[in-house]
């Protein structure tokens, strides 16, 4: 299970953040979580959970925005939703998917923070 390693670096970012800003209090952290990013939502916050208990983190919140995934139509020639992680043609026109724009995303959004 590696999103228990992707939670840990996710901690050590936060904090890392949190000193640079004056040892702030983290109250949430936002995520943005690509559907071909490879963590699994559900087994990230159980792993997010377990790392923060007896940390500064502990009450923190990690709320997960799922980002489904797009890509650029070259026939279209603009960004469409795939159907699936199978099929990965245009859902307007039919043509293959080769240009992903967005599904592959594991990414700090946002903090909130309490000073």
């Amino acid at each position: 299970m590696h999103e228990l390693s992707v939670a840990l670096t996710l901690l050590d970012l936060v904090e890392e953040e949190a000193q640079r800003r004056g040892d702030v209090q983290v109250e949430a952290i936002h995520l943005k979580l690509g559907a071909l990013s490879g963590v699994v939502k559900g087994a990230l916050l159980s792993a997010f959970e377990l790392a923060a208990e007896r940390t500064a983190f502990a009450k923190c919140s990690l709320i997960i925005e799922e980002i489904p995934i797009s890509m650029f139509c070259s026939q279209c020639n603009a960004e469409r939703p795939v159907r699936s992680i199978q099929d990965l043609y245009c859902v307007d026109c039919g043509a293959p998917g080769f240009e992903l724009v967005h599904g592959r995303e594991l990414q700090v959004s946002a903090l909130e923070l309490r000073e």
